[in-house]
C-alpha cells in the first residue's frame, strides 16, 4: 500500500502554456493540494528481532504496510547505540516495498542507560548521535517509545531538540503513547510529532494476576481514540490505533504471552475469537479476526492508521491478522 498520487502531472507543461497570470497560480496549487493532501491510510508494523536471531525478510509481508518501526535501538553503558540483529537488511528490504522506515528507541522494558542521556548535560549529544545514525543508516525517522516513568522531566525538552534535528535532515519523529498517562506527555512536546502510535492493549497483564480478562477491547480502543482528539486536541490524521497481534495467558501459564500465531496453531478455530481456555486450565486473551476487522473500520473512520505490535507474531494465510487488515483498508479504497 504505497501512496497514490490523485493526479497526472505529465501534460503540466502544456496546460502552463494555455494559462496566464492568476488563473496559472490557482491551477498550480490545485494540482500541489491534489498530490499532497490526500495520503493513504497508514499500516504500521513494529518489529522486534530476537537478540540472537536475524529475522526471515521472506516471512515478512512488507506489501501490507506503509512504515515499518525497527525496535528497539537503545543506548549501551558509554552511549553507543546498539542494533538489533539483521537491522540494515531490514532496512534495505523494506525502502524496496516503498515503506517508510523508523528505528524506534526506549520500550516498555526501558533502557537503564537512556535516562542519563536526556539530562541538560548528555541531551545535545545524544540527540545529535540519533540524528546522525539516522542519516547513517538510510532511516526515514525515529520513533521514541518512551512510557511511565520514562516521561520525566527532561523529556519535553528532549523532544523539542530531536523534533528540530531531524526535521532539519528532513526525517520524520513519532511516538508510542499509551492513554493511561496521557496527561504526561506536554502538550508542547505532543505537537512536535509527525504522528502518535496509541498503543491500545496492555488493559491488564501479568502485572495483575488477580485482574484476569481482555487486554485490547473495541471500547478501549474507542475511548484511546477519543482521548487523543477530543481532550489533547490532536487531528486524527496524527493517530494511529495500536493492535495487539499477541495475547496474555492468566492461570495456569500466568504472565506468560503468546503470539497471535501460536495461539491458532494450537488452537483449532481461534483464529475468529478473542479468548481461548486450554486443556490444561487458565484463559488466554487476544483479539483474532472479528475484533481486528471491527478496529480498523473504526480507525479508518476516526484514525489515520493503525499499528501492529508486532508482525512477527502474525499467523499466515487466511489466518493472518495483517492480510485482514489489508483488505479492510482495500474494501474502503484509502489505500
Amino acid at each position: 500500500m504505497n501512496f497514490v498520487y490523485l493526479n497526472d502531472t505529465s501534460n503540466i507543461p502544456s496546460i502552463m502554456q494555455r494559462h496566464t497570470g492568476s488563473n496559472l497560480i490557482m491551477l498550480l496549487l490545485s494540482f500541489i493540494f491534489s498530490s499532497v493532501a490526500f495520503s493513504q491510510f497508514k499500516v504500521i508494523g513494529y518489529i522486534q528481532p530476537r537478540w540472537n536471531q536475524v529475522p526471515d525478510v521472506s516471512s515478512i509481508s512488507f506489501q501490507s504496510l506503509t512504515h515499518l518501526n525497527i525496535a528497539f535501538v537503545n543506548p549501551d553503558s558509554t552511549g553507543d547505540l546498539v542494533l538489533p540483529p539483521g537491522f540494515d537488511t531490514l532496512v534495505q528490504k523494506a525502502h524496496e516495498y516503498k515503506l517508510k522506515v523508523l528505528a524506534s528507541v526506549g520500550g516498555g522494558s526501558y533502557n537503564p542507560y537512556t535516562g542519563a542521556l536526556l539530562n541538560d548535560s548528555n541531551r545535545a549529544a545524544f540527540v545529535q548521535r540519533l540524528v546522525q545514525f539516522s542519516i547513517d543508516h538510510n532511516l526515514d525517522g525515529i520513533d521514541v517509545d518512551l512510557e511511565g516513568e520514562a516521561i520525566d522531566k527532561n523529556y519535553d525538552h528532549f523532544i523539542t531538540d530531536l523534533s528540530s534535528g531531524l526535521k532539519h535532515a528532513h526525517k520524520l519523529l513519532t511516538a508510542a503513547v499509551a492513554t493511561w498517562n496521557g496527561e504526561s506527555v506536554p502538550p508542547s512536546a505532543l505537537r512536535k510529532f509527525d504522528f502518535i502510535n496509541v498503543m491500545s492493549y496492555d488493559q491488564t497483564g501479568p502485572w495483575r494476576p488477580n485482574e484476569p480478562g481482555p487486554h485490547s477491547t473495541f471500547i478501549k480502543a474507542e475511548e484511546d481514540l477519543h482521548y487523543w482528539t477530543a481532550t489533547r486536541g490532536l487531528s486524527k490524521k496524527k493517530i494511529n490505533l495500536g493492535v495487539p497481534f499477541y495475547g496474555w495467558c492468566f492461570g495456569t501459564k500466568n504472565g506468560q504471552s503468546m503470539s497471535y500465531a501460536d495461539i491458532v496453531a494450537n488452537f483449532p478455530g481461534s483464529d475468529t475469537l478473542d479468548m481461548v481456555v486450554p486443556d490444561s486450565g487458565g484463559v488466554i486473551h487476544y483479539n483474532g479476526l472479528t475484533t481486528i476487522k471491527k478496529k480498523t473500520a473504526l480507525a479508518l473512520k476516526n484514525a489515520g492508521g493503525v499499528m501492529i505490535w508486532q508482525i512477527l507474531q502474525d499467523a499466515e494465510g487466511d489466518k493472518s491478522l495483517l492480510m485482514e487488515i489489508e483488505r479492510i483498508v482495500k474494501v474502503s479504497g484509502k489505500n
